[in-house]
């Protein structure tokens, strides 16, 4: 009876972990609360502040092409 009494904890020790990693590791079950809290921390973007992003890429660009020019200008 010992053996049988071994044999049932060990593969109850190794099947809780393993079940535990498998369920955590199942998109389907957590997928919804992702989608939710990835929404909360960052809001659909409007088109009002991309473009104003967009314009302030465009200018921090053009400032640095200028800052560039006119140090390859100085050598």
């Amino acid at each position: 009876m010992g053996v049988k009494l071994e044999v049932f904890r060990m593969m109850l020790y190794l099947s809780f972990p393993v079940t535990m990693f498998w369920i955590s590791n199942q998109a389907e079950y957590f997928e919804e609360y992702v989608v939710k809290r990835k929404r909360e921390i960052y809001p659909p973007e409007f088109n009002e502040q991309r473009k104003e992003l967009e314009a302030f890429q465009e200018r921090m660009r053009l400032k640095r092409e200028e800052r560039l020019l006119k140090q390859l200008e100085k050598e």
